[in-house]
């Protein structure tokens, strides 16, 4: 058996590195849960007035059902609300919204 060349990424590694990127440029974050409820998103991030959340995933694992209908009912409300299982695509999202391009 190979041993393999690299370590799995978890998903506390993607949550971090998005956090820290998020705080050098202009956004407030904060670990996000609800004592009563289950299946909201990790992170609430905001800037210039705009609040959003990620629930961050491990690459190639998705959303519980409980989180998918949690989010899905979060934006019926309003919220922009997404999940990523890389760092890369969700500081793209979070980019897009500080700028106003989404």
């Amino acid at each position: 058996m190979v041993a393999p060349t690299h370590k799995a990424i978890r998903e506390s590694q993607i949550e971090r590195t998005v956090c820290v990127w998020a705080k050098n440029n202009g956004w407030l974050n904060f670990k996000f849960s609800s004592p009563s409820f289950r299946g909201v998103p990790d992170r609430m991030f905001i800037k210039d007035g705009l609040i959003v959340f990620i629930e961050f995933k491990a690459p190639s694992k998705k959303p519980t059902p409980l989180q998918v209908a949690t989010m899905a009912k979060m934006q019926r409300y309003g919220a922009n609300v997404a999940w990523f299982d890389n760092a890369d695509d969700a500081i793209g999202w979070l980019r897009d919204l500080g700028t106003g391009r989404c």
